[in-house]
């Protein structure tokens, strides 16, 4: 399967693009969905509205201006010239990635992978799509650090040698499905959640891209993951964790820390610890 061909779905953001466009130089992509999240129903709208969820999204809000205004993630991705997609014209895009029209694009082009990164949770018909199956980059070390904000929890709970993403297949579950690749960057004292969260993405571009040669080469990659871990929500981080995480940082939890990058493969049959 020399040409193998990928249908790509991912966020907009910098690491999003430049994810995309590292997978477009690896493979026969042939078309990339980006999700612009402006899907808004009645229920949404009023589960945002309850006073506990509407602070919490004012907080998350606020939070990520002050983390994100500045260009900093475009800059760390793109340097000066600003983040784009090298292949806008394979771009359609969607209010949201279960969206019909992503089921019926799949059925129409029958892609031998979908890679994903950076979209909301994959359900329904669109699950059983891709010939090879459907690849997700997560921004933690499954399965130990599922769901969201893997890095700054890693570095909560004071282990910074498990901070990573993970390569797996997508199922039902939440980053429950086969293993593909851990990725780990390198740590040096005087990195903060972003740069590392960044540098681990950026590293897994190259091994997400490595992984569609193995699989375009006959490898059979994915092992079952020894048990499901822990699930962090986007609700279970407070102003308090983020407050000792600050004075984990100020107090030297990186100040001895000189950590390479590594990375684990995992291939089918192999048992995981």
């Amino acid at each position: 399967m020399a040409d193998l061909s990928v249908m790509v779905l991912c966020g907009r953001s910098p690491r999003h693009l430049y994810v995309a466009n590292r997978l477009c130089g690896a493979a026969n992509v042939v078309a990339i969905v980006q999700e612009a999240g402006s899907h808004w129903t009645t229920k949404k709208v009023l589960k945002l509205l309850r006073p506990d969820n509407l602070w919490r999204k004012v907080w998350r809000w606020l939070r990520d201006r002050r983390r994100y205004t500045g260009g900093g993630e475009g800059k760390f991705f793109f340097g000066e010239t600003g983040p784009r997609l090298a292949r806008a014209d394979l771009v359609t895009e969607v209010p949201h990635i279960n969206h019909p029209d992503v089921v019926e694009l799949a059925r129409r082009l029958q892609p031998d992978v979908i890679a994903v990164f950076g979209t909301s949770l994959i359900r329904g018909p669109l699950l059983d799509m891709g010939l090879i199956g459907i690849m997700n980059l997560h921004g933690g070390l499954s399965p130990e650090y599922r769901g969201a904000d893997c890095t700054f929890w890693a570095l909560y709970n004071g282990e910074p040698e498990k901070v990573g993403c993970t390569l797996h297949f997508i199922d039902p579950g939440i980053d429950t499905g086969r293993l593909i690749a851990h990725v780990c960057p390198e740590v040096h004292a005087g990195d903060d959640e972003l740069n590392l969260f960044w540098r681990s993405v950026r590293d897994s571009a190259e091994i997400y891209a490595e992984a569609l040669a193995r699989l375009a080469q006959g490898e059979p990659l994915g092992a079952q993951q020894p048990g499901k871990g822990k699930l962090y929500q986007v609700k279970d981080r407070r102003w308090h964790h983020e407050r000792q995480v600050a004075e984990h940082l100020r107090k030297g939890l990186l100040r001895d820390v000189q950590l390479p990058k590594r990375v684990t493969w995992f291939n089918a049959g192999e048992k995981t610890a």
